[in-house]
């Protein structure tokens, strides 16, 4: 049995971007960054739901 894929998470960052954007359908994403479309959904989720964390007052990260 194979290893499940470790990606990086400036590489799912820039995936959810580009799902963001919307210039492409989420098959085609898929197939260019060599992901399945439920993790290019679940990374797009993801980062909507943490971006409002960026602009909190006090937040180091």
């Amino acid at each position: 049995m194979s290893k499940r894929k470790q990606h990086a998470p400036e590489f799912k960052a820039k995936v959810a971007l580009e799902a963001l954007k919307g210039e492409e359908t989420a098959a085609e994403l898929a197939s260019r960054f060599g992901v399945h479309p439920t993790m290019l959904h679940q990374w797009k989720r993801a980062l909507l739901e943490g971006a409002a964390g960026v602009f909190e007052r006090g937040s180091h990260k």
